[in-house]
C-alpha cells in the first residue's frame, strides 16, 4: 500500500512538473537561439521561397501588362521571435515563438504627360480575369477621369487595397511631400532571421526620376507567412 502510495504521488509531481513546465515555456520570450532555428527550418524556407515568388509575380505583371517600367526592387524579410506573457496591454507579440514578414517594393517610371494612359493602362490590367492587379476601372476610374478632366482640388497619388498600395509621384500639384523617396538603407543581412536585397544595387529613384520623368511605387506586403504559436501550431500563408 506504502508502495502503491508513492507511486501515485511520484506521478502526480511528474504531471505537475510536465505542466508547469509547459506553462513557463509558452510564457517566456523566444531566445534568439530558437528564433535563428525556426527561421531556418524547412517549413519556413518553403513558405519564404513560396510567397517571394508569389510577391515578385505582383511586381512583374505591372512591367508586362501595364506601361510601367520596373527600374528597382527591394525584398525585405524579417523573422522575430514573441515576446514574454504580457499581462495587460498585450498586442499579440507573447502568443507565438516566431513570427515571419516579407515586405516587396517595387519602383517603376513613367513620363509623366501619359499619366492618363498609364494609369488607364493599370486599370485595364487589373480588368482582366485572373490578374494579379486589383485596381479596376469600376473601382478606381474617377482617378483616371480627375487627370484627364484636370478637375478636383486635389491630386490623388495612391490607390490601395489590402495589403497592396500604388502610389505616385504628383504631376499637376506641387505637393513635394508626396514625391517618392529613396528606400531605406538595407540593415545588415543576419540570414536566416532577417535579409534585404536591392536589385539592382546601385540604382536609385533619383535616377529614374531623372531618366522617365516619374516614378511610380508598388508596395506589397505578407504580415505574416510563417508563424509558430506559443503552444506549437504552425501557420504557412
Amino acid at each position: 500500500m506504502t508502495g502503491t502510495r508513492k507511486t501515485l504521488w511520484g506521478a502526480v509531481a511528474t504531471v505537475v512538473v510536465v505542466a508547469v513546465s509547459a506553462c513557463s515555456a509558452q510564457s517566456r520570450a523566444t531566445s534568439p537561439r530558437e528564433v535563428r532555428k525556426l527561421a531556418g527550418s524547412a517549413q519556413a524556407l518553403q513558405a519564404r521561397e513560396r510567397t517571394e515568388s508569389r510577391l515578385r509575380g505582383v511586381a512583374r505583371a505591372y512591367a508586362e501588362d501595364t506601361p510601367l517600367a520596373l527600374g528597382m526592387l527591394v525584398v525585405r524579410d524579417t523573422c522575430r521571435g514573441g515576446r514574454a506573457k504580457q499581462l495587460f496591454d498585450s498586442n499579440g507579440d507573447d502568443t507565438y515563438k516566431i513570427s515571419c514578414s516579407m515586405q516587396v517594393t517595387a519602383y517603376y517610371g513613367a513620363a509623366p504627360d501619359r499619366i492618363v494612359s498609364v494609369l488607364d493602362g493599370v486599370l485595364t490590367a487589373g480588368d482582366r480575369t485572373g490578374s494579379d492587379i486589383p485596381f479596376t476601372n469600376d473601382a478606381y476610374g474617377a482617378v483616371v477621369d480627375r487627370y484627364r478632366d484636370h478637375a478636383g482640388a486635389l491630386e490623388q497619388t495612391e490607390m490601395s487595397a489590402s495589403a497592396h498600395t500604388l502610389s505616385w509621384d504628383p504631376v499637376r500639384d506641387h505637393q513635394p511631400h508626396l514625391m517618392i523617396q529613396e528606400p531605406d538603407a538595407c540593415p545588415a543581412v543576419d540570414l536566416p532571421v532577417t535579409r534585404c536585397t536591392r536589385e539592382p544595387e546601385a540604382q536609385t529613384v533619383a535616377a529614374l526620376r531623372k531618366r522617365y520623368g516619374m516614378v511610380f511605387r508598388l508596395d506589397l506586403t505578407e504580415p505574416k507567412y510563417y508563424e509558430v504559436s506559443k503552444g506549437g501550431r504552425s501557420y504557412t500563408g
